[in-house]
């Protein structure tokens, strides 16, 4: 049997991909602060990102547990850590707990609305493991897991809800739920022969990148609206503008009848436009 090490766990979540909901945390967060006079509190900060971290290693494990057998026989997924054999399912699942344990343990120091909200996180964010075996919704449940991060963490901050950060929660479901789209348009084949649901699936690839379009439509129309309100500056319109040029340019790289710019397409446009958009809220918190 191979030596894990650290690497391969990170291997085994995409820990990179993080970097898709970790900004919108980070937005949340911001937006909490501007409700508690711009003050920022640092080590609610780490807490908040720790949270975003723990959370989405448990899912992810989760999610590769849970298909190890599917990804056994997909010529796609038959070199990932478990079923290729480097890391065990048992250990996998160990990982998961550990993960949940974390991150149930950072609300309590956060505050008793999100310690007590913690355990229905984890139910959306691990129950998407289970969904593309009876609805092609599966992508929206996906979303709904990331959309989270805003929303949570602004609660972690103020302890109470408002309309402000649900503009972007519903912004990253849309978001991600059509970038998923866009990514299972690869297993479109496989799916259909085991009996596993899509959009790609249900409509095809064709109607599949419609609907993909409409829904970062649905997204930029949401991170446009809250350009309107005082509280945001020309940074955060600047980076909105960033954001839905790096969408464009997404739908631009897939067709289809041509997959090859994928990966493209789905980790590097969206992981800086994240990213980007984030850098230029902080700026326009900042100034």
């Amino acid at each position: 049997m191979p030596k894990v090490t650290v690497q391969n766990y990170l291997s085994l979540i995409k820990f990179s991909h993080t970097v898709f909901a970790l900004p919108f945390a980070i937005i949340g967060f911001l937006l909490g602060t501007q409700n508690k006079l711009g003050i920022v509190n640092y080590k609610l900060l780490i807490l908040v990102i720790a949270c975003m971290v723990f959370a989405r290693s448990a899912a992810m494990a989760f999610n590769r547990y849970i298909d190890r057998h599917i990804d056994k026989i997909n010529p796609r997924t038959f070199v990932r850590e478990i079923p290729s054999g480097v890391i065990q399912p048992s250990s996998a699942l160990y990982f998961v707990i550990v993960n949940c344990v974390l991150f149930i343990s950072c609300t309590y120091f956060i505050n008793p609305l999100c310690f007590y909200l913690s355990p229905i996180a984890l139910v959306v964010v691990l129950g998407y493991s289970y969904t593309k075996r009876f609805t092609a919704l599966c992508h929206l449940v996906l979303g709904t897991g990331l959309a989270l991060a805003p929303i949570g963490a602004y609660l972690a901050v103020t302890g109470s809800f408002s309309s402000i950060p649900l503009y972007f929660s519903f912004a990253v479901l849309f978001w991600v739920s059509g970038f998923d789209i866009i990514y299972a348009l690869q297993d479109e084949e496989f799916d259909k022969q085991h009996n596993l649901q899509s959009i790609p699936v249900i409509i095809g690839k064709k109607n599949a990148l419609t609907l993909a379009s409409v829904f970062h439509l649905v997204c930029a129309t949401l991170l446009l609206i809250p350009a309107f309100n005082p509280l945001f500056g020309l940074y955060y319109k600047i980076g909105l503008a960033f954001f839905i040029a790096l969408l464009l340019y997404q739908h631009s790289l897939v067709k289809a009848n041509d997959l090859s710019k994928i990966n493209l397409a789905f980790f590097t446009t969206n992981g800086i436009a994240s990213v980007v958009f984030a850098v230029f809220f902080i700026l326009d918190f900042i100034f």
